[in-house]
């Protein structure tokens, strides 16, 4: 018997040549995907990401993890949430942020080391990225148990009932904090949807060498669904996060969704993929791209959004410059509630320090 048997194809409900196939998993009326946005969302989210990565190389940020390829996933499955639910991010979200309402100028902070963070998470419902990687699948786990407990999730109130939405690559499934996350969303029945990003790479380890199985299969072990679906189809990615989110607000438990996708760039622009990938297979992934496939169905051009697309890298190349230098005391003020009295003379040291360099 064959130990690693072929993985499903992917569902999907916009092909390759943008052709759309109806499906009962579709969501209609209000429910349904608002095609043009999301066209919009993922054209201004590649500007976002092409725009920071020459940023960077002007030396203007220490780094940028790029999402060029990933669009249709996130912008898919963050237009399927409601309002009262809340998106525990990685470090590559940045259409997901856009889709939240997260002022793109401020997603650049953590990369130019202005800030720790940026935005106001309980603003949004889109909370701090998270560099380690896993580690935020335990914090989405942990606001789970608390929805719970508050009594919103299950009610039948579509004002009042709520559930959490997890992005992590195909790498977290490797780390411990991932599957602890697994065992605790399945045993406590959370509403929590984890939405893996499975674009073929962690860093330079391929899938192939982390699992026998596809990514979706690995939520049965633990005891809850997982579905497998086209990561370049915002459609279907779409659909299959509105249902897992429905489920989830109704009490009916987390959902593993894989979207298999491909990181076009390299992991992070301080990384130099030649050195483990052909340049064959990104030119394959290259010609699956997302926004090309959702423009042959709506039938845009390629320039409908130029103009808008100009105007937001204005912005970030002007707000990028313009954000503020943090104070030097800034890491020692917001630690602690109440400054130990340690600390407080480790920034006293650290301030005649600074001091003593300006002078």
């Amino acid at each position: 018997m064959d130990p690693s048997p072929s993985p499903p194809e992917p569902w999907s409900a916009l092909d390759a040549e943008g052709r759309l196939t109806a499906h009962e998993l579709l969501p209609s009326g209000d429910d349904a995907l608002d095609l043009h946005r999301a066209h919009r969302d993922m054209v201004l989210a590649r500007r976002l990401d092409t725009e920071a990565i020459a940023l960077q190389r002007q030396g203007e940020l220490g780094l940028w993890p790029s999402l060029l390829g990933q669009e249709a996933a996130q912008v898919g499955a963050a237009s399927a949430l409601h309002e009262r639910d809340v998106v525990f991010p990685t470090y590559r979200e940045h259409a997901a942020a856009w889709c939240r309402g997260v002022d793109p100028v401020d997603l650049l902070g953590l990369f130019r080391g202005t800030t720790l963070g940026g935005w106001d998470p309980h603003e949004r419902g889109f909370n701090l990225y998270t560099l380690v990687i896993g580690a935020h699948t335990l914090h989405g786990v942990g606001y789970a148990m608390g929805i719970v407990r508050d009594g919103d999730v299950g009610t039948g109130d579509p004002g009042r009932d709520r559930a959490v939405l997890v992005f992590l690559g195909d790498g977290a499934l490797s780390e411990g904090e991932t599957n602890e996350a697994f065992v605790w969303a399945a045993a406590q029945n959370l509403p929590v949807v984890f939405f893996c990003q499975n674009n073929q790479w962690a860093i330079s380890a391929p899938y192939s060498v982390q699992s026998r199985v596809p990514a979706a299969q690995r939520s049965q072990g633990f005891g809850f669904p997982g579905v497998r679906v086209d990561g370049n189809d915002v459609v279907a990615c779409h659909a299959a996060a509105h249902d897992a989110l429905s489920t989830a607000r109704r009490g009916g438990g987390p959902t593993l969704i894989e979207a298999v996708t491909y990181r076009r760039n390299p992991h992070t622009t301080s990384d130099d993929d030649s050195r483990y990938r052909a340049a064959a297979e990104n030119d394959d992934w290259a010609q699956r791209d997302p926004i090309e496939r959702l423009r042959s169905h709506l039938g845009e051009s390629s320039e409908s959004l130029r103009a808008e697309e100009d105007r937001l890298a204005d912005r970030l190349r002007r707000g990028c410059r313009e954000l503020p230098v943090p104070a030097p005391d800034s890491p020692f003020r917001h630690t602690f509630a109440e400054l130990p009295r340690e600390l407080a003379k480790q920034l006293e040291e650290h301030l005649a320090f600074v001091q003593g360099q300006q002078a």
